[in-house]
């Protein structure tokens, strides 16, 4: 910030690094811009490490000696566009590092000279000079390689100062010239010239003693005041007074007769490429291009580009075989508007021919044309709409290089096409070209730019292209990466923005010369088909242009917006055969635990266990309340063979029978009545029983009564289920040992689960508690010739018991 009068300035200060500014050595730089701010005065606080300073654009009128006395380090000083009239060179006496001086654009009229020895640049162009600004410590400057001057006349005298100096540029910036001396031009020794004229100025004199001068020759602002020149004239300038290979011309603005005179005019000079830009001609020609010479001449390129009309109609034809006539190795017509071009009816040397940016259309290949040495075509930016004629009319020349981007073109299936085997490089890109163009393809190609088309995918019949080595096929339809069975040498391969959500396994199988892809900005599908793609990279380190930045994932929703190399798939669950394989080895190890288990400790048994006590479960709970209000005396009987009575007594009824007396059994020889036969006292124990234990063994078998006992609980009217049946197998019993009038104790073994008495004394806690849960009911009966009142509750509290215990009081 700086204080000028009551006013605060602020100049913004920049670290730049080396070759941002002009000529400045060194890593760092500082910058301090004060452009555009309204300054009449110098900034007195100027930073002192500052190397660039910008002063441009501003109201300065004037400089003081002290001004730039704080910044010892200056580089670089830009005084462009401001008022400053007057100038001595010495206040930059303490400024030893100066090497860029621009004072440019101002009202400078006269200046005092001191020798900067270190200069290199300085442009004193567009100012208020009655003459050169030149004098005898100029020539001191022997660093000095731009030099910029203006002045309303110009003398040899004042080049003759600087004669010695061997620069680079010099730039004639003119605001007037009224007085232009013959042969002053010559006497600078400079490798380009470039001269700014002011308008209606005569040119030709400046155009003749330019040529003399600089290898590079540019004149701009070339308009109607230009004299004919004469026969005479053009054999004055003879090629050994000639200096210029290069002559460029811009805003150009004449008659068609004078621009013919000034390419009749160069034709016959040094100059090997000539170009004129942003040029404006117009009115009849009287000119006839049979009366241009054509012969002796060096030109080997000739250049329009920009070409306006001044009238709407003019004679084009003439023109353009004015032009074609000349015969040059390299021609370019380029924004000239210009809808057809004719070319002589005899072979012509054109190597490079560039007709961008106009209107032709498939006219243009309708004619027999001959180009026997043509390389290049560039013909971007037309209408031409069938890719087929092209390659016809190209089938006669020796193409190499083709540009037919942002045309028309299209190709269909039926049309033939037949290109030279010279064609290397193709840009199709911007047209309506569809799957249809791989059938329409120089073989012998290898650079292809197919992008912003209309390409959906590479048909399988595409032509072979065993040459194709680049391949650009971005802003297309494609929804998968194409395969290389039919680009087997591919290796730069450009599709981005298709529309690929998954690359196919082909691409990775068949592509193994790809060295280069860019498939950015897809719509990406992150599942596991893309594993594949996202390990290219791992890889194939720097292969992916624009990874990871460019490579988002479009589906699922849930990993939108995310770079695909911060998806994580895990290799079980995209790897099939790895899934299968995990699988296999988990079954095997929880078979060989299982087996195991059983081996070691009888797993079946306990597993059995299990399953009786959870049906145990089931049936209780879902036993209905009214089933449980009848009035039974005996919580169960028990019914058996007579060998097994010892185990009967000595394990079962041990154990069910308590000191708690919760259980109350009814057994044949204790609860016998003497008044009844054997099958009616075992008819009144089934029904004054809540439910009937069997005990089975192959003696249960063939006791005839034990069947009677169990036929009848079968079939036992008073219970509505078979839940009040427990069958305990105390030893086990083949199926084809049972005798087949016992086919209800068959049917009871296969459709009830049983009990099976353990062999192993340590499993007998489970057996008993599985076997009291299922006894463990509400009754009301008589204890010792009492009532028993039973209160039936089941409870969902009591989680840690198996069933609710019954509570039984004597009236």
């Amino acid at each position: 910030m700086r204080l000028i009068g009551n006013i605060y300035i602020f100049c913004s200060i920049v670290m730049t690094v080396e070759g941002e500014v002009p000529e400045l050595p060194g890593e760092r730089e500082l910058m301090t811009n004060c452009s555009n701010m309204s300054l009449r005065k110098v900034p007195a606080d100027l930073t002192p490490a500052t190397t660039t300073l910008d002063l441009s654009y501003n109201l300065l009128f004037q400089l003081q000696s002290s001004d730039f006395h704080p910044v010892s380090k200056l580089k670089v000083l830009i005084l462009c566009h401001n008022r400053i009239q007057q100038l001595n060179l010495k206040i930059f006496e303490f400024n030893k590092e100066l090497r860029y001086l621009d004072l440019s654009n101002n009202r400078l009229k006269s200046v005092s000279w001191y020798s900067l020895a270190g200069l290199r640049y300085l442009d004193l162009s567009f100012n208020d000079f009655d003459t050169m600004p030149i004098c005898e410590e100029a020539g001191n400057m022997s660093h000095l390689e731009i030099l910029g001057l203006s002045g309303a006349k110009i003398q040899k005298s004042d080049f003759h100062k600087i004669a010695h100096l061997h620069l680079n540029t010099v730039f004639l910036g003119f605001r007037t010239l009224s007085h232009y001396e013959e042969g002053s031009l010559p006497i600078l020794n400079t490798t380009k010239l470039h001269i700014v004229l002011p308008m209606n100025t005569n040119f030709w004199v400046l155009l003749r003693d330019g040529i003399k001068t600089s290898k590079i020759l540019e004149m701009t602002n070339i308009d109607g005041k230009s004299q004919f020149v004469s026969y005479e004239m053009q054999q004055n300038l003879s090629l050994e007074n000639a200096k210029t290979s290069v002559l460029l011309l811009n805003k150009v603005d004449l008659l068609w007769d004078d621009l013919f005179s000034i390419f009749q005019f160069v034709w016959h000079t040094s100059v090997e490429y000539f170009q004129i830009r942003n040029v404006t001609f117009g009115g009849k020609v009287y000119l006839d291009h049979n009366s241009f010479d054509y012969s002796n001449t060096v030109m080997r390129t000739i250049k329009l580009e920009h070409v306006h009309y001044r009238m709407p109609y003019i004679q084009q034809d003439k023109i353009y075989l004015l032009l074609t006539k000349m015969d040059v190795e390299n021609l370019t017509i380029s924004n000239a508007q210009i809808p057809h071009m004719l070319f002589p009816n005899y072979p012509t040397k054109f190597q490079h021919l560039n007709f961008a940016n106009n209107i032709l259309t498939d006219e243009l290949f309708k004619r027999t044309i001959q180009l026997p040495h043509l390389k290049t075509l560039i013909l971007k930016d037309n209408k031409l709409e069938t890719l087929s004629l092209v390659s016809r009319f190209a089938n006669n020349t020796p193409l190499e290089h083709m540009d037919l981007s942002q045309n028309l073109l299209q190709h269909k299936n039926d049309e033939n096409c037949s290109w030279p085997e010279t064609v290397v490089t193709m840009n199709l890109s911007y047209n309506k070209l569809s799957d249809s163009v791989f059938r329409c393809l120089p073989k012998s190609i290898q650079i292809l730019d197919l992008n912003n088309n209309q390409i959906q995918t590479v048909p399988k019949e595409a032509i072979h292209l065993m040459a194709l080595q680049e391949l650009n096929i971005a802003f297309n339809f494609l929804t998968d990466l194409p395969g290389c069975s039919h680009f087997s040498r591919l290796s730069v391969l450009n599709i981005e923005m298709n529309l690929i959500l998954s690359p196919s396994l082909d691409f990775f199988q068949s592509c193994q010369e790809v060295k280069t892809l860019n498939a950015g900005r897809n719509p990406f599908w992150c599942t596991c088909e893309l594993k594949h793609f996202i390990r290219l990279e791992t890889y194939s380190e720097g292969m992916m242009v624009g990874w990871s930045d460019s490579y988002i994932c479009e589906y699922p929703l849930n990993l939108r917006g995310t770079r695909l190399k911060d998806v994580h798939l895990p290799e079980l669950s995209c790897n099939t055969a790895l899934l299968i394989v995990t699988i296999v080895l988990i079954m095997l190890v929880l078979g060989l635990v299982v087996a195991f288990c059983c081996l070691h400790f009888d797993l079946p048994w306990y597993l059995r266990m299990l399953g009786q006590c959870t049906q145990t479960w089931h049936r209780v709970r879902k036993t209905a309340q009214e089933q449980l209000k009848r009035n039974v005396q005996f919580h169960t009987f028990i019914a058996y063979s007579e060998h097994d009575s010892l185990w009967v007594k000595n394990e079962l009824i041990p154990n069910l029978e308590k000191e708690d007396g919760s259980i109350l059994i009814c057994l044949y020889e204790r609860n016998f009545d003497p008044g009844k036969s054997v099958s009616e006292n075992i008819v009144s124990f089934m029904e004054e029983s809540y439910k009937s234990i069997f005990v089975l063994s192959p003696n249960f078998v063939q006791s005839e009564w034990c069947h009677y006992e169990l036929y009848f609980a079968h079939h036992n009217l008073f219970h509505e289920n078979s839940d009040h049946i427990i069958l305990i197998l105390l030893e086990p019993i083949p199926f084809y040992c049972i005798p087949t009038r016992y086919h209800k104790l068959k049917a009871l073994l296969e459709k009830k689960a049983y009990l099976e008495w353990p062999k192993d004394r340590r499993k007998c806690r489970l057996f008993w508690a599985n076997l009291r849960a299922a006894l463990n009911i509400h009754v009301s009966a008589t204890r010792e010739m009492c009532e028993l009142q039973t209160f039936a509750e089941f409870s969902e509290e009591s989680r840690g018991s198996t069933v609710s215990l019954m509570r039984t009081d004597c009236l």
